[in-house]
């Protein structure tokens, strides 16, 4: 990163988009493995 006056303000977009990625890699996990439990459920309802 490059030392400017705003590298306080860029840190802190970074932080929020950390923050966003981590949100979304921890529902996207929920939701693959609620549809894999429906998945595997359904195969063996049959």
């Amino acid at each position: 990163m490059v030392d400017t006056v705003d590298s306080a303000e860029q840190l802190k977009a970074h932080e929020q988009t950390w923050n966003g990625f981590k949100a979304m890699m921890f529902w996207g996990t929920i939701g693959v493995a609620l549809i894999a439990a429906l998945v595997v459920f359904l195969i063996s309802a049959k």
